[in-house]
């Protein structure tokens, strides 16, 4: 986690952050081995901001991984930043099982998505074919 730490903490200087002033820095494992990086991309139009999880996230995926396996996640915040509601459901849904959350000032604790996201929504909340349709 060591390692996810440190690429976090280097994409978090990548931050576009005009608006806030909050930079985010996160980094995701794939099941390869390969790490992803984000940070969070603020826009004028406060609604198309980008979290730096899911920027990581996403990254990865667009470049083939689906397998995710742990995240990390920086912030200049009193306590260890945690994952916004949007972010918990994306690492969700990618079966990220260990999330590492830290400040810049080195307090850091660790969760599993599960404790994240107790009742998140998944694909077998969604309903089965139609028989119509099949």
């Amino acid at each position: 986690m060591e390692e996810l730490l440190k690429a976090a903490k280097l994409a978090r200087t990548k931050a576009y952050a005009p608006y806030s002033h909050f930079f985010v820095g996160a980094a995701v494992r794939g099941a390869s081995g390969k790490i992803y990086t984000g940070c969070n991309i603020e826009n004028a139009s406060y609604g198309l901001t980008n979290c730096a999880e899911r920027t990581a996230i996403f990254k990865a995926v667009s470049e083939g991984e689906t397998q995710l396996t742990a995240l990390a996640v920086i912030a200049d915040s009193p306590e260890p930043v945690a994952p916004c509601g949007a972010c918990r459901q994306v690492i969700a849904e990618f079966g990220i099982t260990t999330v590492l959350m830290a400040n810049t000032g080195g307090k850091t604790c660790t969760v599993s998505s599960e404790q994240l996201l107790p009742w998140g929504f998944s694909k077998t909340d969604l309903p089965g074919k139609d028989k119509h349709h099949e």
